[in-house]
């Protein structure tokens, strides 16, 4: 309404009911405005509230799994610290700007992320976090980058946080940029482990003692905790659909390995399950579902064993190189598929009958048209003219990669390892860094390993690990042990040249990066060939330093690589001298559990080959700590040192 000065009540025509109306509506506005602002203190309040409580919640968990539990904690830990900084933003009594409201929402939706990672961690199968404890590891730093993002952004003036809190969030933020760099290798054992478990080439995929070592690490020693367990991967089947078909099977496999070293005689066959369907009915016929994906088909066929699949999921299996029935076992004497028209009958009927809806086919990659367009301009800047752009395009790209699994496939669907391993050998350090860093966390995918070596990237990550800056180099070493968890690129690396430099940064590197090479060192030295050019490369004196370095807290790392290369001829030769004999008594007689178990290997694998070992062994008094392992070591240590004690009365007879 327009308000006219100057103009008496008469001359308006009683217009005094309109001003009338003015006022009411002034009074209506007010108080709408007085209720939304209640409405959205009663918001911030809920938001508060609800980080609180899931904060709270998240600190009365106690039982995460042992490959992640330290990181657990520590992000816990993290969280709690902003607990008296909500207290504040609950307390904050004049209405909240919009800047808060905005940064309660970021917090949470931060908050609720971590909440759902801490769980799966909690009550995950422990096989399944241990074998992707690489992508793990990088949700934790996702978590903390964006934990980062969203407080370095915080409003504190409008909020009016005190000091001394506010000097608390920015010690945080601190705290989560350290943290989010990549960590070390948890352990190196546990890694090759794994990886010898799921070979089927490696004679040592039935090995007792590793599974048993397995067992004990993973927590998997009693009937009740393989239940849990089963029931663990039973729900990671069914919920976790970006299982390759080979994950799943190598799950269940090592399951009944740990089922059988139990002498649990029943096994378990969860691949081949019906999928729990959690709605009310109808329940899906055991029949109707294909044995690979557990979902209805839509297109059976029939392979040469009789068996039935979804045509898009049988190909998949073929299409990998599997000449075998995935259920089955068998090998196939042909590869021909034949549509199961009966079975597709039946199924729609069935459908039409109950009223069921096939639910449409899930794109496999859970992304965005937008996500995709990003990536895809991502891409095209890495061929830009502009050096500016190039650096950008890789920062941003080794984020993304570093985020997810979904990222990495993304990225190496649009084209970008052929591009990337091109830019290695660009003379800028920036870029070098960043390139051979997102090609590290692509490698965190089996396929992309492959497409990454196809490329010929190794021998540039070589260089860079020679001449380039220091993080360049713990990354390369880092890259290097990733993408020889394939055989071929065992070889590869070595013909490269490419063990040398790792020794070199062994011998020199930081902390981190004597951890990076050290792992890939272990790695390569799992390859014959390898041993003897590690050897020739000098890797025994920076492994006996340390051994006596025991703050690094290497020693059983060491200790495992020194017995890989006793197993070599010149190893046994480099190794095999009193000072180092002494050095395994004293772990023997002293040592963590682990050392002495890895001492007591080490020393019997050189003593079988000589028995000048043994007796020089025998002089620093090795006889009694032995027999004081086979009644207190671990199982392992145990069965070393009755070896040994056998091998010393064979000796005295000699």
């Amino acid at each position: 309404m327009v308000v006219m000065d100057n103009v008496d009540e008469e001359s308006t025509g009683g217009d005094g009911e309109n001003n009338i109306e003015d006022v009411v509506t002034t009074a209506e506005e007010s108080i709408n405005d007085e209720a939304l602002e209640i409405q959205e203190e009663e918001v911030k309040d809920d938001l508060v509230g609800e980080i609180i409580t899931t904060i709270e919640f998240l600190d009365q968990i106690s039982d995460y799994r042992r490959t992640q539990q330290k990181e657990c904690f520590n992000l816990v830990r993290r969280l709690k610290i902003l607990i008296p900084f909500m207290d504040e933003i609950r307390g904050f009594e004049p209405p909240s700007p919009e800047s808060c409201m905005h940064f309660l929402h970021r917090l949470r939706k931060v908050i609720l992320a971590a909440r759902k990672l801490l769980e799966t961690c909690n009550n995950g199968s422990k096989i399944f976090l241990a074998l992707d404890s690489e992508s793990i590891m990088t949700r934790f730093h996702s978590i903390y980058e964006k934990l980062n993002r969203v407080l370095v952004k915080t409003p504190f003036d409008e909020l009016r946080i005190s000091d001394d809190v506010k000097d608390e969030v920015c010690s945080l933020c601190k705290q989560l940029k350290k943290a989010r760099r990549r960590t070390d290798t948890q352990d190196i054992e546990l890694a090759v482990d794994m990886m010898v478990m799921f070979s089927k080439t490696d004679p040592r995929n039935a090995d007792s003692a590793i599974i048993e070592r397995l067992a004990n690490k993973l927590e998997l020693q009693t009937v009740e905790d393989l239940k849990t367990e089963t029931n663990a991967i039973k729900t990671l089947i069914q919920e976790k659909g970006g299982l390759s078909i080979e994950t799943k099977q190598h799950i269940v496999e090592l399951l009944n390995k740990f089922k059988k070293l139990q002498g649990v005689v029943e096994t378990t066959d969860i691949l081949f399950e019906p999928v729990i369907n959690k709605s009310t009915s109808p329940v899906l016929p055991h029949e109707f579902l294909c044995p690979i994906t557990l979902e209805i088909m839509q297109d059976p066929v029939i392979i040469a064993t009789g068996q039935t699949y979804e045509k898009e999921s049988i190909q998949k299996w073929f299409d990998a190189g599997h000449k075998t029935c995935p259920k089955t076992r068998q090998t196939l004497d042909h590869l021909s598929l034949a549509p199961n028209y009966a079975l597709k009958n039946i199924i729609l009927q069935w459908c039409e009958k109950n009223n069921f809806k096939i639910p449409e086919k899930e794109v496999s990659l859970n992304v965005t048209e937008e996500q995709k367009d990003e990536v895809s301009l991502l891409v095209q800047a890495l061929s830009s003219s502009q050096l500016e752009e190039q650096r950008e395009s890789v920062k941003q790209m080794r984020l993304l990669a570093r985020e997810n699994p979904e990222n990495r496939v993304l990225i190496a669907n649009a084209g970008a390892i052929p591009l990337l391993v091109q830019l290695l050998s660009y003379p800028d350090s920036s870029i070098q860094e960043n390139t051979v860093t997102t090609l590290l966390n692509l490698s965190i995918d089996e396929t992309n390993k492959k497409l990454i070596s196809n490329e010929g990237a190794i021998p540039d990550i070589i260089e860079i690990l020679q001449y380039g800056n220091r993080e360049a180099r713990e990354n390369s070493a880092a890259a290097l042990f990733s993408l020889s968890m394939l055989d071929e690129n065992k070889v590869t690396i070595g013909l490269s040249n490419g063990i040398p430099p790792l020794v070199e940064l062994l011998q020199h590197g930081t902390s981190r990066g004597k951890k990076d090479a050290l792992t890939a060192l272990f790695n390569l030295s799992l390859n014959s060939a390898n041993k003897g050019r590690a050897i020739d490369a000098g890797i025994v004196q920076p492994l006996l330093q340390l051994l006596k370095d025991r703050n690094l807290g290497m020693i059983d790392e060491a200790l495992s690589i020194l017995l890989l290369l006793v197993s070599h001829p010149e190893g046994r030769q480099a190794i095999g001298q009193l000072s180092f004999i002494e050095t395994l008594v004293d772990f023997i007689r002293q040592g963590t559990p682990k050392n002495k178990e890895c001492a007591a290997s080490v020393l019997l694998e050189l003593g079988s080959n000589n028995s000048s070992f043994i007796l020089a062994a025998l002089q620093f008094g090795v006889y009694e700590y032995l027999v004081e392992i086979t009644s207190s070591g671990t199982n392992r240590a145990q069965r070393k040192a009755n070896a040994l004690i056998q091998l010393i009365s064979k000796s005295e007879q000699i």
